[in-house]
């Protein structure tokens, strides 16, 4: 198992080794990832799930063979050669092919006919030997009133059957049938009723190569036959697999029996395997579609979550709407609400002057910077009222939309009831939208992730998938941005490495009983939080204000020792370090080691000198070679000469010189800005060939919806991506992406434009 994780992944079998005893000590994939890069070799998040992942697959399949072995066995059916095909076997479908005949089966008529004493006949047929007997005269033999084989047709009928389960569940014609379904077989979809007009009216006369036809369109002819407007059917290359039973099953083709064996080929295939078979590739295409689809939601979420905060800006939030007005929510650099009311610009009440007088009021009252709106119902109307405020407003201030995904889940939530009791439902939506622009992770984790709504068909996946590989990525963001101690609410701590929800709750309340965390080892002093669990989670959770200035990094406490002999190598304290921006750090390690290693000599060419050009060539080689280190050659040097000097491993020791460079530092700031508009363009406005920056609001298998500043959201095709040819659009883009996009197509009846990222004049 382990050889066979080391060559899937192109990594060394210590390194599999390492992490596979990593994660059977009860470590989290964070905590692995980040603070056992020397035993990993530096392995990735997300290169150690998708490991973990197989290694649950091979292990399960393992155990899977050793059941299957023993059921065998204590049937006394188990041979050598058998056993040799079940342990080599590389995937489940092939252990249950192989245990297929000899699974205890509910009755059949192959099981009735043996119960008839029929199994004889059967193998005689089967055999298909030269004989002059008439096969109708030697079933005869076998007719019983007793066992109630009454007829020769019976008893011909009988053995018949027994063959045709023994075709059925011969593995090695299974695998050749699924192989060629999946091949050369095609999907088939008509409408329930033609006359319906329905979404997947494309799919009312559909055909399409099973072997060609992408995720989304499989999982779009599922719903539709799972909502009863379509019929789907698999149609198999039904000649060629008959012929290559024959060719199997038919070993004379002059024998009495074979006009019998011939036609129980036909009853197997049609009867037994089809139908098995077709269930079979359909679950295999929808497996795949649902996995990839998986895949797409949850990078599309990883990008949302890690999208970057908008720090130390005073935020209005607006819930927009059109009968029952926008909700107003005005909020201060760290997410407090200061103030909420509700205007009503929009029909049918279009109090326009009267809303702007309340938005003027309480920018200027508050020093608004940014408002954040809602891009649910009415939000072009709401942004096109809120760029008109703006042109009369003396101050900059700048707008952006914000998707809303979740808002009304979370803000009828118990968790947002518990948090603002006093705040009816929108209001607590307008507050979610505005502290989304402040920190989306911290605020994002507070809604299932499922209704974040950045994929395509999440309700149509298998949901405890989703759900398992959503989570895993809210806790991978959460721990590579890590939170403060003393400020993360519950919905956050949760996800932190090594705290459940039961943990986080008893964090807030020992905050809540005993004042902020002034050190990191008071965790241990939190209710059920072990020594295991404070491994884990100490490195992730920050103390901006503690007694230690390493509280405020993400270097863990285990770690202190040897960063606080580092402090003393490089001459600097606490309070340099609580500074941050430390790039003369850089120039201490630069020149911490007074000699300078020399650089490996040149190595001589292989082939003889022939002339002057090539001599001087080789001087001139010799002398750049001879050139002193590069700065970051130094900087390597010199880390490897401290981390022998510290005992300890090299990426431990460049990760807390990461920190003292610039203490907690948010791997979010490398992340596209937000995009932030002064004025709003109408449909109208848009032309053929302009040219806009927008915002990717969702990405899919067919392509990417970016936000252009009108009403609906603009499609570039995966087709308009690149003009290289990729596999899927998240290769290019991600959500969040700010691109520069040209309109291609304008449908002003249905209001829809389609975009290209492709020959733009920059």
């Amino acid at each position: 198992m382990i050889q066979q994780l080391a060559k899937e992944f192109h990594i060394k079998v210590s390194q599999v080794e390492s992490t596979i005893q990593l994660i059977d000590d009860g470590n989290t994939i964070p905590f692995i990832a980040r603070y056992r890069k020397e035993m990993t070799g530096g392995l990735s998040d997300v290169i150690l799930r998708d490991l973990h992942e197989r290694l649950q697959y091979l292990r399960n399949l393992a155990e899977r063979k050793q059941e299957v072995l023993k059921l065998i066995e204590e049937q006394g059916k188990l041979t050598e050669e058998l056993k040799q095909e079940i342990t080599a076997a590389q995937v489940l479908q092939r252990v249950e092919d192989l245990y297929r005949p000899y699974k205890q089966k509910k009755s059949t008529r192959a099981s009735k006919a043996k119960e008839k004493g029929l199994e004889p006949f059967a193998s005689f047929l089967l055999a298909q030997e030269m004989n002059t007997d008439n096969i109708e005269d030697l079933a005869k033999a076998y007719l019983d009133e007793e066992k109630g084989v009454h007829t020769v047709e019976e008893a011909i009928g009988g053995a018949m059957d027994i063959i045709a389960e023994q075709i059925s569940d011969n593995p090695q014609f299974r695998d050749e049938i699924r192989n060629l379904t999946l091949k050369e077989g095609s999907i088939l979809s008509e409408a329930v009723d033609e006359e319906e007009k329905t979404v997947y009216e494309m799919y009312y006369h559909y055909t399409e190569s099973v072997s060609k036809i992408p995720n989304h369109r499989i999982l779009a002819i599922n719903r539709g036959e799972k909502e009863k407007k379509l019929k789907v059917k698999l149609v198999a290359p039904a000649q060629q697999i008959l012929f290559k039973l024959n060719e199997h099953v038919v070993t004379n083709s002059h024998a009495q029996s074979t006009p019998y064996i011939e036609k129980t080929i036909e009853d197997a295939y049609k009867r037994l395997i089809a139908p098995s078979i077709e269930r079979e590739v359909r679950n295999i295409l929808s497996e795949r579609a649902e996995k990839e689809a998986v895949k797409v939601f949850a990078k599309n979420t990883e990008k949302l979550l890690m999208s970057p905060p908008i720090k130390e800006a005073k935020v209005m939030g607006v819930d927009p709407s059109f009968r029952t007005g926008c909700k107003i929510t005005v909020l201060d650099e760290t997410g407090k609400l200061l103030e909420f009311t509700t205007v009503y610009p929009n029909p049918p009440q279009n109090e326009v002057k009267k809303s702007k007088t309340v938005i003027m009021n309480l920018i200027n009252k508050y020093n608004i910077d940014v408002i954040a709106i809602g891009n649910g119902t009415a939000s072009r109307e709401t942004e096109h009222f809120i760029s008109e405020v703006l042109k009369e407003i003396d101050r900059e201030v700048h707008f952006t939309i914000v998707s809303e995904a979740g808002a009304s889940v979370y803000s009828a939530s118990k968790l947002a009831t518990e948090e603002y009791p006093d705040l009816d439902v929108t209001t607590r939506g307008s507050l979610s939208i505005g502290r989304r622009l402040q920190d989306p992770l911290a605020e994002l984790v507070k809604i299932d992730p499922k209704h974040i709504g950045v994929g395509q068909y999440q309700h149509d996946v298998n949901q405890s998938m989703l759900d398992e590989s959503l989570t895993h990525i809210i806790e991978d963001c959460v721990n590579r941005v890590g939170v403060d101690l003393n400020t993360a609410s519950s919905s956050l701590l949760k996800y932190i490495s090594g705290i459940n929800a039961s943990i986080a709750k008893n964090i807030i309340i020992y905050r809540e009983e005993n004042g902020k965390f002034k050190k990191r080892t008071e965790l241990k002093k939190v209710s059920k939080l072990g020594n295991k669990a404070y491994e884990q989670c100490a490195g992730f959770l920050r103390i901006s204000d503690g007694i230690n200035a390493l509280d405020a990094t993400a270097v863990h406490p285990e770690s202190y020792e040897a960063a606080e002999k580092l402090m003393s190598l490089l001459e600097i304290d606490h309070a340099t370090l609580r500074k941050g921006g430390n790039k003369m750090i850089e120039e201490k390690i630069i020149s911490f080691a007074k000699e300078e290693p020399e650089k490996p000599a040149l190595k001589q060419p292989k082939k003889r000198i022939k002339n002057f050009q090539e001599m001087a060539d080789l001087k001139m080689a010799e002398g750049k070679q001879q050139k002193s280190l590069s700065k970051e050659e130094k900087m390597r040097y010199n880390l490897s000469k401290i981390a022998s000097e510290l005992t300890i491993g090299l990426p431990t020791l460049e990760d807390i010189v990461k920190e003292y460079i610039k203490p907690g530092r948010d791997p979010r700031e490398e992340m596209p800005k937000v995009v932030l508009r002064s004025d709003v363009l109408k449909f109208e406005d848009l032309k053929l060939d302009m040219e806009l920056t927008g915002t990717v609001r969702n990405v899919v298998d067919f392509g990417a919806f970016v936000d252009i500043g009108v009403k609906n959201d603009g499609l570039v095709h995966i087709s308009q991506i690149s003009e290289n040819y990729i596999k899927h659009p998240t290769d290019i883009i991600g959500v969040g992406d700010v691109v520069t996009v040209k309109i291609i197509d304008i449908d002003h009846e249905r209001g829809r434009v389609s975009l290209s990222m492709i020959n733009l004049s920059n």
